[in-house]
């Protein structure tokens, strides 16, 4: 067992559920998408710095242009956008929870289109979605606002078709350059509905500035770097299981910083959701395994 691998994916786990409780405690002192695109600016010039310290170049080719104007206009503008304003009357971890659907909905939408996914796979899927809808039923029956639920949904899908549209432009050695760029991407997409929507009232305290220091250096430049080690170590596929920890990460560590209640529901449905994607990430390595194998025999 790579044990330095498995902290790698734990640590990245943790940091990435972690957003979306940093994310609860600006939203409740500053105006979202003000904040998410300073968060952005900020993130995506020292992404881009370091990337440069490390003999990375912004020549990119077409495809990856294309990646960097899809992922920062659908993940950072919309997605997060969407989960920053969402997270003004809506908890953390439901948040989280909603936004952990996202393997499931790409296994999906590519199992719709033809791609090959083993029994396994297809009853993660449905387990993953049966807890997702499990959690967001509890919730919207106990009072959860139905309009920042539906920002929610909006971000995950249109993160789900950030990733479908791009999938694989994203390799190679500029990686690192390839985020910070998509980052300045989302700082731009969003300052113009900034400027026109929010006015810049500012209840300034401890808690604003920990959670944007926070959230800008740990989810938006600490995460991106361990995720790239730990890809570069064990593959993009192997990689991916890891996100079976985000519902329960996401859904702790706002119970435990913010007071969020967690209920019988909640457990079910996140012990659900995270079983639902790990099967679904393990039938993709079992396949991705088993496809060289079918090759040699033939």
């Amino acid at each position: 067992m790579d044990l330095r691998a498995v902290a790698a994916g734990v640590a990245f786990g943790i940091m990435w559920a972690s957003a979306f409780t940093s994310a609860r405690v600006i939203v409740t002192y500053a105006p979202p998408l003000t904040s998410l695109c300073l968060r952005f600016l900020i993130s995506g010039l020292a992404g881009v710095l370091i990337a440069k310290a490390l003999g990375q170049s912004w020549r990119l080719t077409r495809r990856q242009w294309s990646a960097v104007v899809i992922f920062g206009v659908c993940q950072n503008a919309i997605y997060l956008g969407a989960n920053f304003m969402a997270m003004r009357t809506v908890e953390a971890s439901l948040a989280a929870i909603i936004a952990s659907a996202m393997p499931l909905l790409v296994a999906g939408v590519s199992w719709a289109q033809g791609a090959r996914l083993p029994l396994q796979g297809v009853l993660g899927l449905v387990a993953g979605i049966a807890g997702v809808a499990l959690i967001m039923g509890s919730r919207v029956s106990g009072g959860a606002d139905l309009a920042g639920v539906a920002l929610c949904i909006l971000g995950v899908l249109s993160l789900t078709v950030a990733t479908l549209s791009v999938k694989g432009a994203s390799s190679g050695g500029d990686f690192l350059m390839i985020v910070g760029l998509q980052m300045l991407v989302g700082a731009a997409a969003l300052a113009g509905p900034a400027v026109v929507s929010e006015a810049l009232v500012i209840d300034w305290s401890w808690q604003l500035v920990a959670a944007f220091v926070y959230t800008t250096i740990v989810p938006g430049v600490l995460a991106t770097v361990t995720w790239v080690w730990l890809v570069n170590r064990i593959g993009a596929v192997r990689a991916a299981v890891y996100h079976f920890l985000t519902p329960f990460f996401g859904v702790s560590i706002a119970a435990i910083l913010l007071g969020e209640r967690i209920g019988p529901a909640d457990l079910v449905g996140v012990a659900v959701i995270a079983g639902g994607i790990l099967a679904v990430q393990l039938s993709k390595q079992k396949g991705q395994a088993e496809a060289p194998t079918s090759a040699a025999l033939r």
